[in-house]
């Protein structure tokens, strides 16, 4: 079930998500999360996808953004856990990466075109530790606003995210990682990469 609290990390994630190749070696994490807001804000508001006819081509246009701004292989091995992410194949983590990068963004982008209310970002500072980076701010949404921590990864010359953190320090990868360990106790990795592909499958029907 989607609460306030993942909606609010889902816009977040959705608004700062954009712009292919804006992160260079110049720009520091939270500059390269800056630059995408406006991009993202102008795809939200643009009138050519008012209908709802053209909800997947928007959702498509955000994601063929978003990708660029993730490190889905991180995301991936720190979802799964190290030593599980070990028994996966070397194909097995190909297709784990695909599916699963494919699922956060058909869940989360979706839920961002029903859930948009025009939310503002404040940035607040940025901790960097050689190629590691945990950047803070908080989304605004009228009255309510809600603490959301980006932590990013340098990847040859380029800052990614590879978790974000909402409100209490929850973890989009702690979450999913709670689930994954469970069912990675009964059934094969492959197993799980099938659940994930009918999940996907349902989800876009």
């Amino acid at each position: 079930m989607i609460t306030n609290r993942w909606v609010m990390l889902i816009l977040a994630l959705s608004l700062l998500c954009a712009a292919p190749a804006v992160c260079t070696e110049k720009l520091s994490p939270i500059e390269t999360l800056k630059k995408p807001i406006e991009k993202v804000t102008n795809i939200l508001h643009d009138p050519a996808f008012k209908n709802s006819g053209k909800k997947n081509d928007q959702r498509n246009v955000i994601w063929k953004v978003a990708g660029e701004m993730f490190d889905f292989t991180e995301i991936s091995r720190r979802t799964i856990g190290k030593k599980a992410w070990k028994t996966f194949t070397s194909e097995e983590k190909e297709q784990f990466i695909k599916v699963f990068s494919e699922f956060l963004g058909n869940t989360y982008i979706s839920k961002i075109q029903g859930e948009y209310q025009n939310e503002q970002i404040i940035f607040l500072n940025e901790l960097v530790r050689g190629n590691i980076a945990l950047v803070r701010t908080k989304l605004k949404r009228a009255s309510l606003e809600i603490p959301i921590d980006y932590r990013m990864k340098k990847i040859e010359g380029n800052w990614k995210i590879y978790d974000v953190l909402v409100e209490n320090g929850v973890s989009i990868i702690k979450n999913y990682h709670i689930q994954f360990k469970s069912i990675l106790r009964k059934e094969s990795p492959q197993q799980l990469i099938e659940r994930l592909e009918k999940k996907l499958v349902a989800r876009k029907s």
